[in-house]
């Protein structure tokens, strides 16, 4: 697929996608979230890529949210259809991916963007960086799963302060409340991911793929997590990763997974 707004590079086996828009701050029109699906999809098949790293172009902003100009005359059936397609093709598409998504927020994080980043798995953010919701001064809500994740990272409290405020934070508060992973300067943020991809790169993407599975389960109110743990638990005594961990650990060697 061509892509004309994302931009992407496989290194040491992470691929990093970047949101390329950078005249509108990077912000999400229909014709982006179609093609970071897309590049998401076809990622999810290649047994190379072992992580994900999503980030925007330029120092100013990760996603500044998505473009108002593209929805400002919807009727309601068309905004129930705009949130209803971003949350399949991308925030819940990412939030169950496979493979573990590290968000590098490099700036402005509003949004839409904060919302493409609460989906990620990890986040990493420059110490530049600003996140909020600002859409009730537009007389909308967050419409891409903000009022569902940012509550599960910050506290049900907080998530009502930064929502009906529309107030941003920076990113030592969002490291306080739980919203980032990190904090870094703007010139490590990349080798702050790729500091953690390697890591994960060492493990068994068998497990990392039912880890993701199974924390994502204790969150859906349709499933028991602990079941869904036991359950999943049990599967990977009958994986190739588990048995050449289980020898790589007896045998003192490092283990060489593949991945089923």
């Amino acid at each position: 697929m061509t892509s004309e707004y994302v931009l992407t590079e496989i290194k040491n086996g992470v691929l990093v996608i970047t949101i390329n828009r950078p005249d509108k701050l990077n912000a999400l029109n229909r014709q982006t979230i179609e093609e970071l699906h897309e590049t998401l999809v076809e990622a999810e098949n290649e047994k190379d890529i072992r992580a994900i790293i999503i980030t925007g172009s330029g120092n100013k902003s990760f996603v500044a949210g998505a473009d108002i100009s593209e929805f400002a005359a919807f009727s309601i059936e068309q905004g129930k259809q705009l949130s209803s397609t971003g949350h399949f093709k991308i925030f819940n598409f990412i939030e169950n991916y496979s493979k573990p998504v590290i968000a590098a927020v490099n700036g402005f994080a509003l949004g839409g963007g904060l919302e493409l980043a609460m989906a990620c798995h990890l986040r990493v953010a420059s110490d530049n960086a600003k996140m909020g919701f600002p859409e009730v001064s537009l007389g909308v809500i967050p419409g891409y799963g903000g009022t569902q994740r940012l509550a599960q990272l910050v506290g049900k409290g907080k998530a009502f302060e930064m929502i009906v405020t529309a107030d941003m934070i920076n990113a030592p508060d969002a490291f306080k409340w739980g919203l980032i992973n990190h904090v870094t300067t703007q010139e490590e943020l990349l080798n702050k991911c790729f500091e953690i991809t390697a890591k994960i790169s060492t493990k068994s993407p068998t497990a990392v793929k039912t880890a993701i599975k199974v924390i994502n389960a204790g969150y859906n109110t349709q499933l028991n997590g602990y079941e869904v743990e036991i359950e999943e638990f049990g599967k990977s005594f009958g994986t190739t990763d588990f048995k050449e961990g289980v020898k790589a650990f007896l045998e003192k060697r490092k283990a060489n997974f593949k991945g089923n």
